[in-house]
């Protein structure tokens, strides 16, 4: 497992490259490879076998060869011939899908079921030290949004900055990772890229655009650095399901994306604790270089073990292999005979256009609405702690930023319950549909759990808006604040399950307009957080969030009620009578 992951992490291809393929080599540039007849039909090239071979006619390398006896490019064969090469052949070349399963010798797909290099047959132990990675890297840049927030006291301090103007920086890291995806997360989806490229090539920068943070002699820098930093740290944010995705069958998808989600979550709620105690010891500097210095690690640790996932990216470097020994450029993987037809204008109205157009649907609409409304609330906390925790109890820096631990003790509690509904809710529905021969689920049996998790929302903010004064105990208030975790993990996921299965042919696009509307909609309410509980004090304060989390309630009632029928009228979400 461990050379597979060093071969096929981005130093093991840069080896590949550099060394010609003797080092870190693929099964088509050892030795032993063997190319069947269907592979080397070619063009500008003779053929050039890799192994030795019992034939007397293979024995000696076709450039060695009198020109009679060379493999030179033959015509096309006719159909007849290509399905006999097909049916002899199919173990090198799998086969294509339907009618074209024995007429498509030059489709380059898995080398049959149990391909190694398929990420769907990796083995239990290298999918979860896959998914550990990804969880490392979206945690390693996920806590750059709120380890910047021990630092606001010393940076108004410093540059003799309002409260606001320092709060810049929290939201302008928000604003680049929801911007970030429409620009980089695309690249992924194309083969020749792939996810690491992408995910490593950001991360590096990510970690160059903290060394004008901490050097900086204004404000103003910091302030566009950390745009710039959220910006490129965006696909790690953006994608980690996805790649979840590319290992995992779709079975076990949901709890994985569980899992994602909380770790996740792990960032943003133990920014404050990590960051906490360097800024009271030594200034607004420590807090960034603990980032630079936990993503500085997460890059060396990827850059060396982390593998590609995304199949069609594996495929295509495959193809340029197989084109490379044999000289036969018909050899193509499917996405790239797609790609070829697609123009630059379509590939742009797909990553750029479409995802707005999508939000214009009313269903789109609300559940962006909804997540965005409890993820702006989720970053009010961080402007609503040191209210309560410096000013009403006196904890220090460091010390204000503990109570964030009760979200992590409350997200593993939820992880179970969340575990719980898709093993003896979700699965148990579609079983009986599949044992019965009925129709399946309708994608709106994923919002009933998000309905039900909502009353923790004005719950948590009720409790702790209330609780929080000096004759109550401050745990109060953190048991308070706590209980919002279900109400954000559940509401989040079901809608994000239920967009995915109700726009399946547009998942990309829903995703990336989902991922810019709460973003850019969470980015703002920390610039007024600390005025909004100042002004008309942390309970009336809660009273008014959690008046608009019983009205959005409703909406998301209306939504599980009449879902059906407006996805009946929309020309982009499926319906299906039986469906």
């Amino acid at each position: 497992m461990v050379y597979d992951l060093l071969r096929d992490s981005s130093f093991g291809l840069i080896v590949n490259y550099a060394s010609g393929g003797r080092f870190f080599s693929f099964a088509e540039e050892r030795p032993e490879f063997t190319v069947p007849p269907s592979l080397a039909q070619v063009h500008e090239k003779s053929f050039r076998p890799r192994s030795k071979s019992t034939s007397e006619n293979t024995a000696t390398p076709p450039a060695s060869r009198p020109a009679s006896e060379r493999f030179d490019a033959p015509d096309m064969p006719s159909k007849a011939e290509l399905t006999d090469i097909s049916k002899r052949e199919s173990t090198i070349v799998n086969e294509p899908i339907g009618d074209q399963k024995e007429l498509d010798p030059y489709l380059v797909t898995w080398y049959g079921d149990d391909d190694p290099d398929n990420p769907m047959n990796w083995s239990t132990k290298k999918r979860g030290f896959v998914a550990f990675s990804i969880g490392l890297l979206t945690f390693s840049v996920y806590i750059g949004s709120a380890i910047y927030t021990a630092s606001i006291p010393s940076i108004m301090a410093s540059f003799g900055v309002s409260q606001t103007y320092a709060t810049l920086g929290l939201t302008l890291y928000v604003l680049g990772y929801g911007l970030g995806p429409m620009f980089l997360a695309p690249y992924q989806e194309m083969a020749m890229f792939g996810r690491n490229t992408v995910y490593i090539g950001t991360l590096f920068i990510f970690v160059l655009l903290q060394i004008p943070i901490f050097t900086a002699g204004n404000v103003q820098t910091i302030m566009a650095f950390r745009f710039l930093t959220g910006f490129f740290g965006s696909p790690a944010l953006a994608t980690g399901g996805a790649s979840m995705g590319d290992i995992f069958p779709l079975k076990h998808l949901a709890y994985v994306m569980g899992i994602w989600a909380i770790g996740a979550i792990a960032g943003p709620v133990t920014g404050p604790v990590i960051g906490g105690f360097a800024a009271q010891a030594n200034g607004w500097k420590w807090p960034i270089y603990e980032l630079t210095w936990l993503s500085g690690f997460a890059f060396i640790f990827l850059f060396f073990l982390l593998p590609e996932t995304y199949g069609p990216t594996i495929l295509y470097r495959r193809a340029q292999r197989l084109r490379k020994l044999t000289g036969n450029q018909q050899l193509q993987t499917q996405v790239e005979r797609d790609s070829a037809h697609k123009t630059v204008r379509e590939f742009f109205t797909e990553t750029l256009v479409r995802p707005f157009v999508l939000l214009a649907e009313p269903m789109l609409l609300f559940a962006n609405l909804y997540i965005g409304f409890l993820y702006s609330v989720f970053y009010l906390w961080f402007e609503a702690f040191p209210i309560v925790f410096t000013d009403i109890y006196h904890f220090n820096l460091g010390v204000s930023g503990l109570p964030f631990l009760g979200f992590i003790v409350s997200g593993l509690t939820t992880y179970s319950l969340y575990c719980a509904h898709e093993k003896f809710f979700i699965e148990k529905r579609y079983n009986q549909a599949i044992e019965s021969g009925g129709p399946m689920p309708r994608p709106e049996i994923r919002l009933w759990l998000g309905l039900w998790a909502s009353i923790f929302i004005p719950t948590s903010v009720l409790i702790f808006g209330f609780a929080s004064k000096a004759d109550i105990p401050w745990i109060v208030p953190v048991i308070g604040a706590s209980l919002y975790l279900p109400g954000i993990f559940m509401s989040f996921m079901s809608l994000l399950m239920y967009m995915s299965m109700a726009y399946p042919a547009y998942i990309a696009s829903v995703l990336a307009g989902n991922d810019v509307f709460r973003s850019s909609m969470a980015s703002v309410f920390p610039l007024f957080g600390h005025a909004f509980f100042t002004n008309l004090g942390l309970g009336p304060a809660s009273a008014v969030l959690a008046g608009i989390s019983f009205f959005l309630m409703g909406l998301f009632y209306c939504l599980i009620r009449l879902g059906p029928q407006i996805r009946k009228r929309s020309k982009y979400a499926a319906f299906d009578d039986n469906y």
